[in-house]
């Protein structure tokens, strides 16, 4: 559980009178992990200004682009990895709490409450919606300009904006019992991320991850790609990889050294997995 307990981010609000926190964040590198996997109980929006980024939430990975949002949901793991050397995005992070009625009415019970209680997800990648295109820039007009009215301006386009989504964008409504075992492997698989993150380099089996997380290994797999909607292999494959760019494009190593640094022993192997995922080959992106 302690181990569970570090992949959650701290949510201190500038203002607990309203808990919304905003942030510009910049790129200059290919290959920066831009967040390492965490999860928060409030639901969080990203909007790519230009650049691309690999965004995955949960089990879904996203090759975002300029103009798309990222919808994050309540306690969903999510990380990030920059794709381009200009990214810019911006993150909104809001507590629902902000939008709840003062009485029990019907958006409140229909809308509201299930998705403070994560029983409502809305799908994570949105692009090519004009219209939660303009309400998004609303919200980060309004947060940077800051006028007077503005936490009234900014209430009313949330609203606006959980309308849009709840409208066209919802992936999953589940039951209480659902989300409670959501939550369950959610902590079970927690050290497991941790674990591959950090010794990505060394004989990764599955029997070692499995044993982590204390189940089977065909139980243990299955579970895995639920969450990560990759297998193990592929998982920390994709790991290893990410890491392989970051030091060819930043690091003195020589394509060798960087092969075994990541935790490739053959380095023809590591030269063709390289050059089928990341099209390029791994001697190509030395200068870049």
């Amino acid at each position: 559980m302690e181990k569970f307990e570090s992949l959650r981010e701290p949510m201190d609000m500038p203002d607990p009178h309203f808990p919304i926190k905003f942030h510009r964040n910049f790129a200059d590198h290919q290959g920066k992990i831009i967040f390492p996997h965490h999860f928060h109980e409030h639901l969080e929006f990203l909007y790519f200004v230009s650049g691309e980024a690999t965004i995955e939430c949960g089990s879904t990975t996203i090759h975002a682009t300029a103009g798309d949002l990222i919808a994050v949901n309540s306690n969903e793991l999510h990380y990030g990895i920059s794709q381009s050397s200009n990214l810019f995005y911006y993150a909104l992070i809001a507590d629902i709490s902000l939008l709840h009625s003062q009485v029990v009415d019907a958006a409140e019970t229909k809308f509201i409450t299930p998705i403070t209680q994560n029983r409502l997800l809305l799908r994570n990648h949105i692009s090519g919606d004009s219209s939660v295109t303009s309400c998004m820039l609303a919200i980060i007009n309004e947060l940077e300009q800051q006028e007077f009215g503005f936490e009234l301006a900014i209430k009313s386009e949330l609203y606006r904006l959980l309308t849009l989504l709840l409208r066209g964008h919802v992936a999953t409504v589940l039951t209480p019992d659902e989300y409670a075992e959501r939550l369950k492997n959610i902590a079970r698989f927690a050290p497991v991320f941790q674990y591959i993150e950090k010794c990505y380099q060394e004989e990764l089996s599955v029997d070692i991850l499995a044993s982590m997380a204390s189940l089977s290994r065909f139980h243990f797999s299955r579970l895995f790609k639920e969450l990560s909607g990759r297998t193990v292999t592929e998982y920390i494959t994709a790991t290893r990889l990410d890491k392989a760019d970051y030091l060819l494009r930043h690091s003195p190593l020589s394509v060798s050294e960087v092969a075994a640094a990541t935790g490739f022993n053959d380095i023809y192997y590591f030269s063709r997995t390289f050059k089928k995922h990341k099209k390029a080959s791994p001697s190509s992106l030395r200068g870049s």
